[in-house]
């Protein structure tokens, strides 16, 4: 028996609560493409919006656990269905109870009671603090730190907005403080990117774009920029504006890793899986030993077998 544990995820606070899209849920869960159409189906990752919270996430990592069980999709619906019963207030019950598969059979454990009848049970630990830590690491990618701080007021704000931005419940506060600074200094291209990243959590996509390319025009050599242009593009659905940004960037840095990652997907979903190759290749040589390489060797295999 195992059993895939959905401990209550972090609550972000109240204000504001970052969202994943759905191309970083698809990459953090490294989610096959058929698992992909089974929670789109269960209506897990929703058809009619392209952002996922982090106890979505908790709860996706959850269904997914039960698809690499073999569980069939029509079991995991029913499992939804009588979840929605036990807690008809939440809005994630995945991420709350404790889901146990017993050979083919589900059982949800709530305190001391069972959805169903069950016995002995061997517990999987579910990490929810890595998937927290994997996904603050995706959502900071694209985040630029200069390497000598300088001395001004603006940087006074820059730093001061770098201190509140890794928390949710801050948000609004390190939008304000990147504001100051770009009040101070509108040339500051750190700051419109940095600022941009922070619009594309909130999925305020058309205000981060913009910051995005105010940053690019205001620093030309700035390839982080041009790589969130293509994720933005790539969360709203243009793949090919993604890949003329992520190309652009490589330009700029060649030996930019998360660029090669993001080109590669995007080819890959294309359809154009030899220069997908070769993309994926360039991102293990850079960052041999990540969470990301391990998807980019799976995704390497999977070429090579075709």
């Amino acid at each position: 028996m195992i059993t895939y544990s959905g401990p209550p995820a972090p609550d972000p606070g109240p204000r504001t609560e970052w969202v994943l899209s759905e191309r970083e849920v698809i990459r953090l869960l490294d989610l096959a493409p058929k698992q992909v159409r089974q929670l789109k189906r269960l209506d897990l990752l929703r058809q009619d919006r392209k952002q996922v919270r982090f106890r979505e996430l908790v709860g996706l990592r959850v269904a997914k656990g039960l698809l690499d069980a073999e569980i069939s999709v029509r079991k995991i619906r029913r499992l939804l269905h009588d979840l929605e019963r036990l807690l008809p207030e939440s809005t994630s019950p995945l991420a709350e109870l404790r889901v146990v598969v017993q050979g083919k059979e589900i059982l949800v454990e709530s305190g001391t009671a069972l959805l169903e009848p069950g016995t002995g049970q061997a517990v999987l630990a579910f990490d929810v603090g890595e998937l927290v830590r994997t996904a603050k690491a995706s959502a900071s990618r694209g985040l630029i730190r200069p390497l000598v701080p300088r001395a001004s007021e603006a940087d006074f704000w820059f730093e001061q907005a770098g201190k509140l931005e890794d928390d949710a419940a801050t948000c609004e506060e390190a939008v304000t403080a990147y504001e100051r600074a770009l009040e101070i200094e509108p040339h500051y291209a750190a700051a419109w990117n940095n600022l941009g990243l922070l619009r594309h959590r909130m999925a305020q996509y058309d205000g981060a774009t913009e910051c995005y390319r105010r940053a690019f025009e205001e620093d030309p050599t700035l390839a982080q920029a041009v790589y969130n242009l293509g994720v933005i593009a790539e969360d709203i659905g243009d793949s090919l504006s993604a890949v003329f940004y992520y190309r652009k960037a490589l330009e700029i840095d060649p030996d930019y890793a998360d660029a090669h990652f993001n080109l590669a997907s995007a080819l890959e979903r294309e359809g154009r899986r030899d220069e997908a190759k070769v993309h994926w290749r360039e991102y293990v040589r850079l960052d041999p030993h990540s969470h990301w390489a391990t998807i980019a060797n799976r995704h390497l295999k999977e070429i090579e077998k075709r």
